[in-house]
């Protein structure tokens, strides 16, 4: 008995000296960079997930982890998220086309849990054509993923103009829609595309059932012999493009080839953990992987959360930290929070920690990602919100629905600023000593160890730890 029990101590310390490694007493930690240098190594698939309300700058950090990766995936949403990478001065909007397409020895995947706007996907495939971005042999598409059809967007349209007053915010792309023609039986998607008379037959039923709700609400119907010559031509260009992606990761994963899976959106607007009805259409938590894209989160090594420096958000909902003031129109052109979508000018607020936790514990995140911290770089004082008081009583994020969120108060520490531009830092050391302790704060309340601080729109502006 005393040789097993002397054994499992021996596992019990071995364990717990492990544990102790995740987190580092203090950023810049030598050893527990190497140590994380070294099981990188043997990582061969990631996953990019938003922590807040999206808008983070997650196709950035995509952008920057892909030069690295054999492939980038997208395994959830539309077209209403948009990633904007920078480089060499010039902005490229993405919104289905993986960022990591303009590393020319990057692989990029649509996978089926992606809803596809086939113009939107026509232009992009242009946009890069014309640039010089090579996508034959690149870019790989399930035939599982469903269509966002004009129907769609003119339902989205209808239902948020009947809301009136109560309009949720969206996008109006058709996401929503979509998706509750694929969970209903009635969706069509890539693989009905392969077969053009199918896809006129499905197409023309469906476009049939939606025009009668359309005039109920007084939205003119889709003229079906129009949208089916738009989409015929639509269809020449993408079908090369479409190949069993399913089959593609599941040789990539065996062949040990670096996997970057992409998030569209934040945690925030996740279906299922979002203030419902104030969310996108599709789970955005690393669970997603399994269903949108077919690997097993158990194949999944390392989970990055990116954490903006700040809050902001697209659209209606709670957002509890908001600065409806001048200081916040401040942050939001400083900051270019307009939408890559829609163009819409950003809600912004100060950074919301309690949001950020939940969100990094719903999905597993295993480092952070600072991202913006630049835009605060000339205030005198900063604030962060570290809890939620609701009725003078703490109140986690997880207990919350949009009625209390839009009630509660934050609980807020504040930070004295700094005045430098640290946009050519390269250093954590060489960051003013405030925007350490800020940094600092978010590492320690968050328990996760921070990897990349992006510190400037452009690819070459980030540091490393």
């Amino acid at each position: 008995m005393s040789k097993h029990y002397a054994t499992l101590c021996v596992i019990l310390n071995e364990v717990r000296d492990l544990s102790r490694m995740r987190v580092p007493n203090k950023l810049g930690d030598s050893s527990l960079i190497a140590q994380n240098d070294k099981k990188e190594m043997d990582i061969p698939v990631s996953v990019v997930i938003g922590t807040q309300w999206g808008d983070e700058g997650k196709g950035k950090i995509v952008d920057l982890l892909a030069e690295k990766s054999d492939y980038v995936v997208r395994f959830h949403g539309g077209n209403n998220a948009g990633h904007t990478v920078v480089v060499n001065n010039k902005k490229y909007p993405l919104h289905l086309i993986p960022s990591g397409v303009l590393h020319p020895k990057t692989n990029c995947v649509i996978a089926n849990g992606v809803v596809i706007d086939l113009e939107v996907l026509v232009s992009e495939i242009k946009m890069l054509q014309n640039d010089g971005v090579k996508l034959n042999g690149r870019l790989f598409i399930s035939e599982r993923c469903h269509l966002i059809l004009p129907y769609h967007k003119a339902l989205d349209l209808a239902f948020e103009n009947a809301r009136g007053k109560d309009k949720l915010g969206t996008t109006a792309r058709g996401i929503g829609p979509c998706y509750a023609d694929k969970v209903s039986y009635n969706g069509i998607r890539i693989y009905e595309l392969k077969d053009w008379e199918l896809f006129v037959e499905k197409f023309t039923f469906q476009a049939k059932i939606k025009n009668e709700i359309l005039k109920t609400f007084n939205v003119k119907a889709i003229n079906v012999k129009e949208e089916l010559a738009k989409i015929s031509e639509f269809r020449k260009i993408v079908l090369p493009f479409v190949s069993d992606t399913f089959l593609l990761l599941q040789n990539a994963i065996d062949q040990k080839r670096t996997i970057l899976l992409e998030g569209a959106h934040g945690v925030m607007l996740d279906i299922d953990f979002s203030p419902y009805p104030f969310s996108t259409g599709s789970n955005v938590i690393t669970g997603a992987v399994n269903t949108g894209a077919g690997i097993p989160i158990q194949k999944i090594s390392k989970v990055l959360g990116v954490v903006k420096a700040y809050t902001s958000r697209v659209g209606g909902g709670p957002l509890p930290t908001e600065l409806t003031d001048s200081l916040g129109e401040s942050i939001r052109e400083k900051g270019q929070e307009f939408g890559t979508t829609t163009g819409r000018p950003r809600r912004v607020g100060w950074l919301d920690l309690e949001a950020v936790k939940f969100a990094c514990q719903v999905s597993g995140a295993t480092e952070i990602a600072i991202t913006k911290i630049d835009i605060l770089s000339g205030l005198e004082k900063i604030k962060v919100c570290a809890g939620y008081k609701l009725n003078g009583k703490f109140i986690p994020y997880s207990s919350c629905g949009y009625q209390e969120l839009a009630k509660l108060t934050p609980v807020y520490k504040e930070f004295s600023g700094w005045k430098e531009d640290i946009t050519n830092i390269k250093s954590f050391n060489d960051l003013p000593k405030n925007c350490q302790d800020y940094i600092k704060f978010i590492e320690s309340f968050l328990g996760i160890s921070i990897k990349l601080i992006s510190t400037g729109p452009k690819r070459e502006e980030y540091i490393k730890l």
